[in-house]
């Protein structure tokens, strides 16, 4: 049986992040046709399907989904989510969980969002949670956003082979090699440091003085 988990909203300064519903979709809907050219490897809908989207994310099992809401225009921007929780074999409290079902609007990539979204889920996890390890993945050829999450300070763990479904174009139906990455609990102190640097540069720019709460 999955685990499903209950999740406030998760507010800071660039992003807030909403538990999902239909009433993003309109959003949503133009988010998704902003610029698609970053859209190779991840499962993005068209606009006229961001209903069905919706939909199907908070249908899907063990999935708590998310729209990630710019705060400064309070327009949903993107999704992700918490996924595959799992708890210990003898006791009900987790021990892991992904991140994951991201996208972001061309108008919010490299705007800090990401970066601040990071943090917020990261930190729920293991400060609200408590879990030993949070995982992140991403398929191997997504150079893009590679580079993203290690300039996040997140873990690279390897490759693994015929592991997830392909969400490139022409890839329906057939597997792909997926790049893992990963936070335990005793490098959660360090990341959350180098996320608040990054975040207060990004905070700085958008004129916000300080960095966000996590």
């Amino acid at each position: 049986m999955s685990v499903q988990l209950d999740v406030p909203v998760l507010a800071g300064s660039l992003v807030r992040l909403e538990p999902l519903t239909m009433e993003h979709a309109v959003d949503l809907a133009a988010a998704v046709e902003e610029d698609r050219e970053t859209y190779g490897f991840t499962l993005v809908p068209r606009g006229s399907q961001t209903r069905g989207y919706a939909a199907a994310l908070l249908a899907r099992p063990g999935l708590t989904p998310f729209a990630q809401v710019r705060v400064r225009d309070g327009k949903a921007v993107g999704c992700t989510g918490f996924l595959d929780p799992r708890p210990w074999p003898d006791r009900p409290a987790l021990r892991a969980v992904e991140i994951g079902s991201t996208w972001l609007a061309a108008s919010a990539q490299g705007s800090g969002i990401n970066a601040e979204a990071k943090l917020l889920l990261l930190g729920y996890a293991f400060e609200t949670l408590g879990v030993a390890r949070v995982d992140l993945n991403t398929d191997a050829r997504n150079h893009r956003c590679r580079r993203a999450l290690t300039r996040l300070g997140i873990s690279f763990e390897g490759v693994l082979r015929n592991w997830s479904m392909s969400w490139a174009p022409g890839e329906e139906g057939t597997v792909r090699d997926s790049a893992m990455f990963a936070v335990v609990a005793s490098e959660w102190p360090a990341v959350r440091r180098a996320l608040m640097t990054r975040l207060a540069s990004a905070g700085m720019a958008a004129g916000v003085s300080g960095p966000p709460a996590s």
